[in-house]
């Protein structure tokens, strides 16, 4: 008799210099059944070795850390490894830091204040090869974050510049309307702003998109 295998989940390294934080996120993500953590370390030079032992599909990263820093430790991470997913989770999110994180290669950006759901969203979006840039989180950063919108999110653009609601875009696209949502919030964070009309208008003048 065949054995269905259990689903891959997807395994995450947690870095932040409190055990209490890291011990909460352990709980969280125990709950989700769709992720375990493989490892859990308070510096940056324990991060590295411990990427390097369980190459973990996400990490979770604080930005204020003893030793290396948070941004020093991501750009060794992405250097050493090219693919590495990092998601930086911060008490910290002045324009400056935020920007320096994703310059230096971070796939996304999460508040500790924010509701836990965000961040098990983000982890999910990361993993699934997308950025995440809450709105709010953008906003403080401008135009010197890079839109780099994927084909699939200019398409929703489009359609938003067309009057189109969130349903009717995901019955073109062929997706459910949470994905749509996810886009739409995805394309709020790299333009930096937090509405339809925002993101219209910035799209246009950065000649994104052209609404005939």
């Amino acid at each position: 008799m065949l054995k269905l295998s259990a689903p891959t989940k997807i395994r995450i390294l947690l870095v932040d210099d409190h055990m209490v934080i890291r011990m909460g996120l352990m709980t969280a993500v125990s709950d989700a059944s769709d992720m375990e953590v493989v490892a859990d370390v308070e510096n940056g030079q324990d991060a590295i070795k411990a990427y390097r032992k369980h190459r973990p599909d996400i990490v979770i990263l604080d930005l204020r850390l003893q030793g290396l820093s948070g941004i020093e430790t991501l750009r060794a991470l992405r250097e050493e490894f090219k693919t590495a997913r990092i998601l930086v989770f911060s008490s910290y999110a002045k324009g400056e830091e935020i920007y320096q994180a994703m310059k230096a290669g971070a796939s996304g950006f999460v508040m500790k204040e924010m509701p836990l759901g965000r961040l098990l969203g983000a982890i999910r979006a990361v993993h699934e090869g997308e950025r995440y840039i809450p709105p709010e989180i953008a906003v403080r950063v401008g135009e010197r974050l890079p839109a780099q919108l994927s084909p699939r999110e200019l398409d929703v653009l489009q359609m938003l510049g067309r009057g189109l609601s969130n349903k009717e875009i995901g019955a073109q696209l062929g997706v459910v309307e949470g994905t749509v949502k996810i886009h739409i919030t995805n394309i709020f964070g790299k333009l930096g702003v937090s509405d339809r009309t925002q993101a219209l208008l910035t799209a246009i003048k950065r000649g994104i998109v052209q609404i005939d």
